[in-house]
């Protein structure tokens, strides 16, 4: 088979393509470049391609890049900027998946003549009654099915995980074992675009306009002030710049048309419910009533639901427990009860 693998220059990915050769394959290396400026961070760097591109002749295979930063501006990085101005938490990482790494990757890999795409995400892909099911990796701690779960029938069937079998531990002997170079390497944990230097706040700062904000209790008093609502987010603690001695507060509500932020006891957090739009099912929607498990963050816990409503592309999910509010603009996944493969995701809403 000739698979293309996407090769980030990290461990997984170099694992990825030397597991796929072992087997026979017709393999192939692809180095997606993403973001054209500033990075120290993340996985766009240029070192990071010179890793992939060395890793890539160690293994004895092609080396391609793929020049994809117009589509990363338009699909990750100017929606991640709208987000901020409407008051959205965002979750880039998980578009770019959405967009480059399981749309656009395998539109090129088709057009190539490739029989399918490899990643070195920690996820597995299943068959159940004849259909492909994305699983959790068996590595719990680096489970990535939470990252990959827009993933739908077509592009399951396209798509090989080849380290999602394996533990990190045993990602990183195989690769010592091979001698890779990027055996040691850590792994990537921050946004490509995001510099450690600037951060953030210097990142949006040089594309919108920051405004002020009124922070106030849930009576309405006023309590403080913000120097840029674009920067806060349901659930925020530190950065309020409230007068010292007074109970923790925590973010309940951010209007940014009304330039206010209300906020309260971590109690008010609480939530019931969970809604999630733009929901891509993994195959068929459940029914109302079907038993899920509901994970909000790439390595958080899943807790027990139950389906409230489900639509072509909405859900609304009862917790057995009340959990702390998920901010808007974050991801939403559900798994089945056994808490092994992804049913759906969406954004929070």
């Amino acid at each position: 088979m000739k698979v293309l693998v996407a090769m980030s220059g990290g461990v997984d990915s170099s694992v990825a393509a030397a597991l796929l050769r072992e087997q026979g394959h017709d393999v192939v290396g692809v180095t997606m470049r993403l973001w054209g400026g500033e990075s120290d961070t993340g996985c766009c760097s240029v070192s990071d391609v010179d890793d992939a591109r060395r890793v890539a002749q160690q293994l004895d295979i092609d080396h391609l890049v793929f020049n994809f930063t117009d589509d990363f501006h338009s699909s990750v990085v100017e929606p991640y900027v709208a987000d901020h101005v409407r008051g959205v938490t965002p979750n880039p990482c998980i578009e770019c998946n959405r967009h480059l790494k399981f749309d656009r990757l395998h539109e090129r890999a088709m057009v190539l003549g490739f029989d399918a795409i490899a990643t070195g995400h920690h996820a597995r892909i299943v068959e159940i009654d004849g259909e492909c099911r994305l699983a959790r990796g068996r590595d719990r701690d680096k489970d990535q099915s939470y990252v990959v779960h827009m993933l739908d029938q077509r592009e399951l069937a396209y798509t090989l995980f080849p380290v999602g079998h394996l533990t990190k531990a045993q990602v990183r002997e195989r690769a010592k074992e091979l001698g890779l170079r990027t055996a040691a390497k850590p792994d990537s944990q921050d946004v490509c675009f995001i510099s450690k230097t600037g951060g953030r706040e210097t990142f949006l700062g040089h594309r919108i306009p920051f405004r002020s904000a009124r922070v106030v209790d849930e009576t309405g008093n006023e309590l403080g002030s913000v120097d840029s609502v674009e920067m806060v987010t349901i659930g925020q603690r530190r950065g309020l710049r409230l007068p010292g001695g007074s109970p923790k507060q925590f973010v309940l509500e951010v209007d940014v048309d009304a330039r206010t932020v209300v906020v309260g006891d971590e109690a008010r957090l609480a939530r019931e419910e969970i809604a999630a739009r733009q929901v891509t099912w993994s195959h068929e929607p459940l029914a109302v009533g079907s038993e899920v498990m509901v994970q909000t963050s790439a390595h958080g816990q899943a807790r027990a639901a139950v389906l409230e409503e489900v639509g072509d592309a909405t859900f609304v999910a009862r917790y057995r427990e009340a959990q702390r509010r998920t901010a808007p603009g974050q991801s939403v996944v559900l798994y089945d009860a056994d808490d092994r493969c992804v049913v759906a995701g969406g954004i929070a809403r």
